[in-house]
């Protein structure tokens, strides 16, 4: 199956990515394909964001590593939809060759981010991931991540377990 280019805005993409508020850090959807486990999205830098700092106008390079989670998160949404059910919740297991090499991503930037499936099995995946600004890498990852049927198990506060 071909990259389907048909683009996701924000109000569609907010329903496939469980972060709300300040911590969706997703501005839309460019590119996907459901088959080959891929997704191509992009984040319009602003003061808005929670993770702006005035001292460098502009975001860490760190928050590349959520751009990434949000996306893969996306690409289960998006999985999840074409199968009938809702989104997951997802879970990082590891976190691997973390490289970056843009140290501030700066206010007015929109930064592209790609994520693609390297291996499955049942219910964990590997994804390579890579932020792109001005068409440059900016970081590199690869996320090894878990998706779950049921967390309501997780959710309980207060109780004692052994």
């Amino acid at each position: 199956m071909a990259l389907n280019t048909t683009g996701i805005g924000q109000e569609e993409l907010q329903s496939l990515v469980p972060h709300k508020g300040k911590m969706f850090l997703l501005s839309r959807i460019t590119g996907y394909d459901i088959e080959a486990g891929t997704l191509q999205a992009e984040y319009d830098i602003t003061e808005n964001c929670i993770f702006y700092d005035p001292a460098i106008g502009g975001l860490p390079s760190w928050v590349s590593f959520e751009f990434m989670a949000q996306s893969i998160s996306a690409l289960s949404g998006l999985i999840g939809r074409s199968k009938g059910h809702k989104p997951r919740p997802g879970f990082i297991l590891s976190v691997s060759n973390l490289v970056i090499t843009q140290p501030v991503l700066q206010t007015g930037a929109t930064v592209q981010i790609r994520v693609w499936e390297d291996y499955r099995t049942d219910m964990v995946f590997t994804f390579n991931c890579e932020v792109l600004l001005e068409n440059k890498s900016a970081a590199t990852v690869k996320l090894t991540v878990m998706e779950a049927a049921d967390i309501s198990h997780l959710k309980k506060t207060g109780e004692k377990t052994r």
